[in-house]
């Protein structure tokens, strides 16, 4: 598994002291990014190839979030391609090697000239080679929505939202998806499912649900009404703080 260490900032913390959901999304996505420079196959390699990877679906399960300046290892590895499709783990673990978060990610492989899916290239399996997925329960790529959803406030997107493929980055979905809660929560699971790029200038509005299990969905949809991404949050039923 390739993996990198690193200690948590404060700009990386919650009003409580601990690792923002979205911050740990941000490890797992920086490792990736790593991996994939660190053999060849990053951001230059992608444009010369008229290739972009794009995030299909995240599962994050949190055992524990870690507080400033504690030690942290973070590690990711592809476990399976299927078609046009890559799996990927993550891992994240404290100095003394537990778990504080995994996760499991679908992408898939377009083509930046037509937008279609397009398998990967020889080299690309033989440079990020496959290992045994991480034992986690895996739940299914599709989430339910609920049928009575309530309207939250629309949001511009701006410069800040997206990344070098010029579309909303995928930890800036959930950033989204959280604050139109309205409501703090330390998240045990989240799953996000993306359907549609969205670009500069657009609008996005959030409609929010909360299941008769108690997870909260929060659904994205564009000025044309269509789902762009969906986000369901399970929250901690007693927060692991040390």
């Amino acid at each position: 598994m390739y993996s990198y260490k690193s200690r948590i900032r404060y700009s990386e913390l919650d009003e409580a002291g601990f690792l923002r959901l979205e911050s740990l999304l941000d490890y797992f996505q920086d490792c990736s990014t790593f991996h994939s420079e660190d053999i060849g196959l990053g951001v230059e390699y992608l444009k010369r190839q008229n290739m972009v990877w794009v995030m299909s679906s995240w599962q994050i399960v949190v055992e524990r979030y870690p507080k400033l300046c504690e030690t942290v290892t973070v590690g990711t590895a592809p476990y399976d391609f299927k078609g046009f499709l890559g799996y990927r783990n993550f891992l994240m673990m404290d100095e003394k090697e537990n778990t504080l978060a995994c996760a499991n990610t679908i992408w898939s492989l377009l083509n930046t000239s037509t937008g279609k899916p397009v398998k990967p290239p020889k080299e690309m399996y033989e440079k990020y080679g496959l290992e045994p997925r991480l034992e986690m329960d895996y739940a299914p790529r599709k989430i339910l929505t609920p049928l009575n959803m309530e309207q939250r406030e629309a949001v511009q997107i701006r410069s800040h939202h997206l990344d070098t493929n010029h579309h909303v980055n995928n930890g800036q979905f959930v950033r989204i998806a959280i604050d139109s809660l309205g409501r703090s929560c330390r998240v045990r699971q989240l799953r996000a499912e993306y359907k549609k790029q969205v670009m500069l200038g657009d609008i996005l509005t959030p409609y929010t649900a909360v299941t008769e299990e108690g997870k909260y969905v929060v659904v994205l949809r564009d000025e044309n009404d269509t789902v762009c991404c969906i986000v369901e949050l399970q929250e901690e039923r007693e927060q692991k703080r040390i």
